[in-house]
């Protein structure tokens, strides 16, 4: 477990900025993209998922944001 503490101004930036490291860290075979979560530093036990990460009949995970709209996807939103 890997805490990295940022500065961002709401839930959504926090999201964004965890989509964006999650992208640019996915060939590291180490980190688990779909187990990222974001918490505000005071709740910590509050945790918001990143990713959807449900498991797709292909037996991948589905790489949209979680909460998602619409069907799961293999692919991240365009």
């Amino acid at each position: 477990m890997i805490h990295l503490p940022v500065a961002v101004v709401d839930l959504a930036g926090a999201l964004e900025l965890a989509r964006a490291l999650a992208r640019s860290l996915t060939a590291t075979s180490q980190i688990d993209v779909g187990g990222i979560t974001v918490s505000a530093e005071d709740t910590q036990h509050v945790r918001h998922w990143v990713f959807c990460d449900r498991i797709m009949p292909d037996r991948r995970r589905c790489a949209r944001p979680a909460d998602h709209d619409g069907p799961c996807s293999p692919v991240e939103d365009p």
